[in-house]
């Protein structure tokens, strides 16, 4: 699955315990020119929905090759990326701004994974 539906932003919402959300982005691109097509989406978001949402890029990297995953699990991208809220994260993906470019991220990818993480408090790993 790609694409967000508004069952899975409400439950996104229903489950908030609060606070900033970083979501974990894995992306595997299309073979056939899907890394242009997802910088022309992170170009096409720019500084005003950035600014609007409070969003903020933690971290951006090339996946290599898994050292320890089942077979397919390696990503092309990994890129974790912060909002003041999840509510924050869902206004940016019902605005229509948004919406009128979320069809690059679409069509840049094959598979993905979204996943929101909360900081854990008092635990050192």
């Amino acid at each position: 699955m790609i694409d967000m539906d508004e069952r899975a932003l409400d439950t996104l919402l229903a489950e908030d315990p609060g606070g900033p959300v970083v979501m974990l982005n894995l992306l595997r691109f299309r073979p056939d020119g899907g890394r242009e097509s997802y910088q022309r989406y992170t170009e096409a978001l720019g500084r005003e929905i950035h600014g609007r949402y409070g969003l903020r890029v933690e971290y951006l990297g090339d996946g290599g090759r898994a050292l320890v995953a089942e077979d397919g699990q390696a990503w092309d991208t990994v890129l974790l990326v912060r909002y003041p809220s999840r509510q924050a994260f869902v206004d940016m993906a019902r605005d229509p701004d948004y919406q009128a470019v979320a069809h690059l991220r679409a069509e840049a990818l094959v598979e993905s994974v979204l996943q929101p993480t909360v900081p854990l408090q008092g635990s050192v790993i």
